[in-house]
């Protein structure tokens, strides 16, 4: 058996402290980053793209901790696949849930227009439990999404969200 030294105790009392940083860290950039680029004031329904056939179609994964998510997909698009990464807030105290979703993408014409800020604000204010989702979201380039999932966990919301789409490189 092998006896902890001072090394090895010390290095296991500081990764709850290095991982609380970290988190925070990513929490308040997330924050940062979608408050600081300006998101759609309006929000998109079934209405929104009546007529239209998708440009796309988009596949993400969401894990929230908080009022925070951090989550990654993959739009196809003209034949091709991107990969993204996102960062959300959910306006409230948040919880802890994970939401898998995947949608069409309408009004995209060009890549360079799906990254940059998403928000959808017809979602229920209360308590979010486990079950479907279906959320429709849109940014400032016009770009709709109508996403259709799962979500397991806890959230209290007021009813906003916010994401931010990254590609990645």
């Amino acid at each position: 058996m092998r006896v902890p030294t001072r090394t090895m105790v010390r290095a296991e009392t500081r990764k709850p402290a290095v991982t609380a940083a970290v988190l925070g860290t990513a929490v308040l950039l997330a924050v940062a980053g979608c408050q600081s680029t300006p998101v759609p004031t309006t929000v998109p329904t079934a209405q929104s793209i009546a007529g239209q056939s998708p440009a796309g179609t988009v596949t993400l994964t969401e894990i929230f901790v908080g009022g925070t998510g951090v989550g990654k997909g993959v739009l196809a698009y003209q034949g091709k696949k991107y990969p993204f990464r996102l960062i959300g807030t959910a306006i409230g105290p948040g919880g802890l849930s994970r939401i898998n979703a995947a949608g069409e993408v309408y009004k995209l014409n060009d890549i360079a227009d799906f990254p940059g800020p998403y928000a959808q604000g017809t979602g229920p204010v209360g308590l979010e439990t486990a079950g479907a989702s279906d959320l429709w979201l849109e940014n400032k380039a016009g770009v709709i999404m109508h996403l259709t999932g799962t979500s397991s966990g806890v959230t209290l919301s007021l009813g906003s969200d916010e994401i931010l789409i990254k590609m990645a490189k």
